[in-house]
């Protein structure tokens, strides 16, 4: 009777534990990462804020839209996710080094008929049947040890894809958004041009009513008009259209009023460091080659849990019976049977599938380990790009603005002269257009070197949020 106590007790506790650790404990095994206890974040730490609502009747700060990307995009989602996986299977290593206990409880009813010649009264049995069992591995040489790593590596592969997620997604947004500025500011500038153009049409018509020049200096403004205004109209198509690339980016309906803040008429460049500090905090940053890199580790650990696999196992076993075993009907008297015991399983011949399955594991490896390197060169590779195009986009950056500085004043003094009867028409036209192309010049250096740091970060791995709204901020 003691026996049948203790075993119901056993068998009640371990109904109400399971259950309970499920719903008291979420994470019993502590295999969950910070990043799942504490949400997603940015690579440099910083929180990714989805609560907050964007004001799309403001202008569109940089950082609101990178929030909104973040926060829309299913790849991502998809990533997070992974992490939850994988969290699941390091849950699963680390379970098997713990015992597993199963009960059954049986209520049976026993009929014995015998044949009429043997004159023998037939009987039955009713009794409850109660079976426990435990199992518990002790020594693998390593099997267990090694799929551990291996989950943990994955788990490390799978926030690391997380954060390449969150880098391709924060480079693709911030890309839109400032070629949507630079769209914008190639637009104002056409208009801009435009306006200069139906001024000087203006002042040719009137010196033309007044005799003061011929109906030459009409047309040739005219002409010039209808060019700026071409030029403005497929400018504003532009801008529309990569507006509408931004909103895509985003994740948000196209049919979503966005206003974009001006283009900076300044802005300050940032110091480009030496090329073999880039190259460092890409081998030791970049979220793409710490992937590889873990993956790599764990199929490294994989080959020892293959291997392991094959080699004796050593087991401790336990079971308690009360009124039999199970499927075996009750036991004719009331009885409580125990035993524990060491079990060791020696693997002979499996035919050679683990001799292959080692192979398979190690040639995993190789696979891994080249795709490593060919991930880091590449990598490398768009770095040293990038800090080339960087170099040269921060020269273009000074040299860009002296040009729209000279050509802004020839055009304040052919503008002059004009009015003054001392310049012609043609030198007027001569110093808009050359302003023109200034204006592009210079909003084409800010766009290139926006973009080519942009990419310089991208490439290294450290793109993280924003400190500021603005282009400034680069």
């Amino acid at each position: 009777m003691n026996a049948r106590k203790v075993f119901v007790t056993f068998c009640l506790l371990g109904l109400w534990v399971q259950p309970a650790a499920s719903d008291m404990l979420d994470d019993p095994l502590l295999a969950q990462p910070v990043q799942l206890q504490d949400g997603a974040t940015l690579p440099d730490a910083s929180r990714i804020d989805c609560a907050s609502a964007v004001d799309f009747t403001q202008p569109l700060a940089l950082t609101d839209a990178v929030d909104t990307a973040l926060c829309n995009n299913p790849q991502i989602r998809a990533t997070w996710a992974e992490i939850k996986v994988q969290s699941g299977v390091v849950g699963e290593a680390r379970a098997a080094y713990l015992p597993t206990i199963t009960g059954s409880v049986s209520r049976l009813k026993d009929t014995t008929t015998y044949s009429s010649d043997s004159h023998q009264p037939s009987s039955t049995n009713i009794g409850n049947q109660f079976y426990g069992t435990l199992n518990w591995r002790l020594f693998d040489f390593g099997g267990r040890s090694a799929n551990r790593e291996a989950a943990n590596e994955m788990l490390l592969a799978a926030i690391a894809g997380h954060d390449a997620a969150l880098q391709k997604t924060m480079a693709s947004v911030i890309q839109s958004w400032f070629e949507a500025m630079t769209s914008q500011a190639v637009m104002n500038a056409r208009q801009q041009i435009a306006q200069l153009a139906q001024q000087t049409l203006t002042v040719a018509q009137r010196r033309e009513s007044k005799g003061a020049t011929t109906q030459d200096d009409t047309l040739q403004a005219a002409t010039a008009l209808a060019k700026a205004q071409l030029n403005a109209m497929h400018a504003e198509g532009d801008y529309q259209k990569n507006l509408a690339l931004l909103k895509q980016a985003m994740g948000i309906n196209l049919a979503t009023a966005v206003h974009l803040p001006t283009q900076p008429e300044r802005v300050n460049p940032a110091d480009i460091h030496d090329l073999n500090q880039w190259l460092k905090q890409a081998q030791s940053r970049h979220p793409a080659i710490s992937q590889a890199r873990a993956k790599w580790q764990a199929d490294q650990d994989k080959i020892i849990q293959v291997r392991s696999d094959g080699l004796p196992t050593l087991d401790m076993t336990a079971h308690i019976s009360r009124n039999g075993f199970p499927n075996q009907g009750l036991s004719s008297i009331s009885q409580t049977d125990k035993d524990i015991g060491l079990t060791v399983s020696v693997p002979l011949f499996d035919g050679f599938s683990r001799h292959y399955k080692i192979e398979e594991a190690r040639a995993q490896a190789e696979q891994s380990a080249a795709q490593l390197e060919d991930t880091t060169a590449h990598i490398l590779t768009d770095v040293v790009k990038a800090w080339a195009d960087a170099k040269t986009a921060l020269g273009v950056l000074t040299v860009s603005q002296q040009l729209l500085d000279a050509a802004q004043a020839s055009v304040d003094s052919s503008r002059r002269r004009y009015d003054k009867n001392v310049a012609d028409i043609l030198e007027v036209l001569n110093t808009q257009s050359a302003l023109a192309d200034a204006q592009q010049q210079r909003i084409q250096a800010i766009a290139e070197w926006q973009s080519a740091r942009l990419s310089l970060l991208a490439n290294t791995g450290i793109l993280s949020q924003l400190p500021a709204a603005d282009a400034s901020a680069f």
